[in-house]
This record gives structure tokens, sequence and C-alpha cells, in this order.
């Protein structure tokens, strides 16, 4: 065996020995394990329970990151996995859960809608995983696939929820469907919330309006679920007017 032969079977041996962090890993899994349970109960006609499981997987990719970072656990193993984890949750189940529910009886429209999901959340993931790097840290560019998520799960939990006809808002859920589609692959800039420092002190009317979002959550969570997603799939919108405002003062 040669001096390079030796040095790969070494460095295979270091790999092998470093294994992947348990607890980060533990959040993904868990996030991955609530979009593969949306997709069987849309399977099932549950759907009540496959979009609450979209937000819960929603809620998990939220804590798997931050608890990498806080216990100096990040790998590049967790980024892929992380990654895969939500092109399943986020990419997958919702485009399954809302052709299940409204879009299967519109025929050839209906799997294209969602195949046009499906696909903006996968070049929307590949993109996100290539500007790591360059990205402004303050913003994502285009809607983020959780977010996506959120707003096709939410409409189907307020379907649901009010007991709507589908054949009354199967045009609703498509359109619904093809935008957050496109949106998540658009220019538009959306707020990322990463530059919220937790250890600052915030003014008391911050709590108080954190306070007043959990009591409206309670009181009715998918109306508000899905008019804060909506609201914020807008934002974008709203934030590249206002820049090319900006932009065209003197």
């Amino acid at each position: 065996m040669d001096e390079f032969q030796q040095q790969r079977v070494a460095l295979k041996v270091r790999i092998r020995r470093r294994g992947i962090y348990l607890l980060p890993n533990l959040f993904t899994t868990a996030a991955l394990f609530a979009g593969f349970y949306a997709i069987v109960q849309a399977m099932n006609q549950r759907f009540e329970h496959a979009a609450v499981a979209i937000f819960i997987a929603m809620v998990l990719d939220g804590l798997d990151g931050r608890v990498a970072r806080m216990t100096k656990t990040q790998s590049a193993f967790g980024a892929e996995y992380d990654s895969l984890s939500d092109m399943v949750s986020f990419g997958a189940a919702p485009a399954l859960v809302v052709y299940e529910w409204a879009l299967k009886g519109m025929g050839k429209l209906g799997w294209l809608a969602a195949f046009v999901y499906v696909a903006g959340a996968a070049l929307r993931l590949a993109r996100f995983n290539t500007q790591l790097e360059v990205a402004d840290k303050r913003f994502f560019q285009g809607l983020p696939s959780p977010s996506a998520a959120a707003l096709v799960a939410g409409f189907v939990w307020v379907g649901h929820d009010y007991g709507l006809q589908v054949a009354d808002i199967k045009w609703l859920a498509f359109s619904i469907t093809l935008f957050a589609g496109l949106v998540m692959v658009s220019n538009l800039r959306y707020y990322s919330g990463k530059t919220i420092n937790l250890k600052k002190s915030v003014p008391f009317m911050m709590i108080a309006g954190i306070a007043l979002g959990f009591a409206l959550l309670s009181w009715d969570p998918p109306t508000v679920l899905f008019a804060g997603f909506v609201a914020y799939a807008f934002s974008g919108f709203a934030v590249s007017a206002w820049n090319a405002l900006q932009r065209r003062q003197p």
C-alpha cells in the first residue's frame, strides 16, 4: 500500500470515528417524521392532522439550527440532512396534502400546480445552499420554503376548519399553490429575523405585542397562522416596492 492509499484509509477511519452529532439531528429527524406523517394523514383523508403536522415540522426545523449553534455542534452532515428533511416536509408534503384535498379533481391542472410547488421548493433549497456564504443574513431571497409550506397548509387547515366545500375553493387552492411555488424562486427579499438579538433589552410594548399575538393564536390558530403567513408572503412585494422608490429618489 503506497503513502497516498494509507492517507485515504486514515482519513476514512477519522471520518468514521467522528460520527454525527445527536441532538440537532434528533430535531431534524423529528421534522422529517412530521412531514412524512402529514403525507400519510393526507392519504387517509385526515387533512387537519396533515396541516398541523406541517406546522409542527416548521417549528422543529427552526429549532435544529439554533440548537446546533447554541451547542456548537454544526456539521456538514447536519446541513445536508436538514436540507433533505426540508424537501420532504416543506416541498413534497404540502404539495401532496393540497393535491389530495382540493387539486385531485382538477385533472392535469391539479397535479401540474402541485409539481410547480415541489419544483419551486427544490430550486429554492438548492439556491439557498449555494448562496450561504455570500447572502445577506438579514434577508431571504425568495419566500422561504417553510413559509410557503405554512401558506399552503394554513389554507388547507382554514378550509377544513370552516367546513368549506372543496368544489367551491379548488381554484383558490390552485392559485395559492401556484403562487407559493413561484414566489419561492423569485428575487423578492424577505426579512429573515436572523439579526434579532434575544439578549438585548426591548421596549415594553414589544412584550405586550407578543402576548397579544399568543392570545390571538389561542383564539383561532388556523385563521391567525394563515393570515400571518399571507402577510409575510406579500411583505416581499412591499419591500421590493419600497426599495424601488428609494432608488428613484435623487
